[in-house]
């Protein structure tokens, strides 16, 4: 590898980040999760450790059931913690709240709302006055390029614009950090790309901190500081990849050699999970 793709290293799963002056935003200890599946245990995330700082963008790839959407949802406070702790900005995660926001694929918007009603909508739970919530609101539309579509409904729009509103709702909320859980893994290719490009652009605006699982490799290299690779179950970080790649980044940086050589790497290692998942299933 050349130094453009550098490997932090890493000791029994544990991740080990660049090292900072100040604490991380998120830090996960020990974290455990398991499941009874027809009076089988099942070990979804094992002794689990994660640090991320502030204004990061960092990608969770790794192979299909080895608990990188359960740990999103951990996160989120939608799923239990069997054992270890996860803190965000020093508060312990025990339940959700407004400081983490999620964006799922599905995109969970109220039919009988317009495009403005659904932004509004976490203000609106805030008790926000209806001038400032709207004015926040219109603010966020037009950043994901909507504001002619605002008084349009959701059966109104394209699969690609009804996540761009889901994305606006979730930065009006505000959150700490941003968990996105394959948001435009139901769109087709050109719509990816395209919600690829103005996520990029919208995270160079807001730095905000984000947490982003996808199972494909070159989305994450794209959008990423870091990518955190995940074993077959039980779910640990085989590797914490830092991407030394100049922002902001057009759709061209794809054709760089750094690029490829981040993406030969990367596939290097899940390819090694996946064929490891693909006989553990098989057996």
């Amino acid at each position: 590898m050349s130094q453009s793709a550098r490997i932090v290293p890493i000791s029994s799963g544990i991740s080990r980040p660049p090292q900072t002056t100040s604490e991380p935003l998120l830090r996960v200890e020990s974290l455990t999760k398991t499941f009874d599946r027809k009076g089988t245990r099942v070990i979804a995330l094992d002794n689990f450790n994660l640090n991320v700082d502030d204004g990061e963008f960092v990608a969770i790839v790794g192979p299909s059931g080895c608990g990188k959407s359960t740990f999103l949802h951990m996160l989120g406070g939608f799923e239990s913690v069997d054992g270890g702790t996860m803190s965000l900005n020093g508060q312990k995660v025990t339940r959700p709240g407004p400081d983490r926001g999620m964006l799922f694929q599905e995109y969970a918007l109220y039919p009988w709302r317009t495009v403005l009603g659904n932004v509004m909508w976490p203000l609106e739970v805030q008790n926000i006055p209806q001038t400032e919530r709207t004015e926040i609101a219109d603010k966020f539309i037009s950043l994901v390029g909507l504001t002619h579509f605002k008084n349009h409904y959701p059966n109104e729009l394209s699969g690609g614009m009804k996540q761009r509103v889901a994305l606006a709702r979730l930065l009006a909320l505000n959150p700490k950090i941003l968990l996105m859980d394959e948001p435009f893994g139901a769109l087709d290719a050109q719509n990816r790309e395209l919600l690829q490009e103005e996520l990029e652009r919208i995270w160079d605006t807001s730095r905000k901190t984000v947490l982003f699982v996808t199972h494909d490799i070159d989305e994450a290299i794209y959008l990423a500081d870091r990518i955190i690779v995940f074993t077959a179950r039980p779910g640990r970080i085989k590797a914490d990849i830092r991407i030394d790649l100049a922002r902001p980044r057009a759709m061209e940086i794809k054709k760089s050699p750094a690029y490829t050589e981040y993406r030969n790497h990367i596939w290097d290692l899940l390819r090694e999970e996946v064929l490891r998942a693909r006989e553990e299933y098989a057996s």
